[in-house]
């Protein structure tokens, strides 16, 4: 599980960092979804990024890989190994 202090403060990295970088004050906004995955906010970004072990793996690369799927249809992460 994600304290709330630290999900206030995560953020999508593609949308806070380099050329795809979006505008406004405070971009890349996450929402927890089914306890285990973190949701982009961003109109357009459609990022999904699991929480395996209660770390949320914010890689961009990860992210991509979710951006076709529907929240409905995300697994529940499997534990690393």
């Amino acid at each position: 599980m994600i304290p709330q202090d630290l999900l206030a403060i995560l953020r999508c990295p593609a949308c806070v960092s380099g050329p795809t970088r979006r505008e406004g004050a405070d971009p890349g906004r996450l929402e927890l979804v089914q306890e285990c995955w973190l949701v982009c906010q961003e109109t357009g970004c459609g990022r999904k990024y699991p929480i395996v072990d209660d770390i949320p793996v914010m890689l961009i690369e990860t992210g991509d890989k979710w951006v076709a799927t529907a929240v409905a249809e995300l697994p529940v992460p499997p534990p690393a190994m």
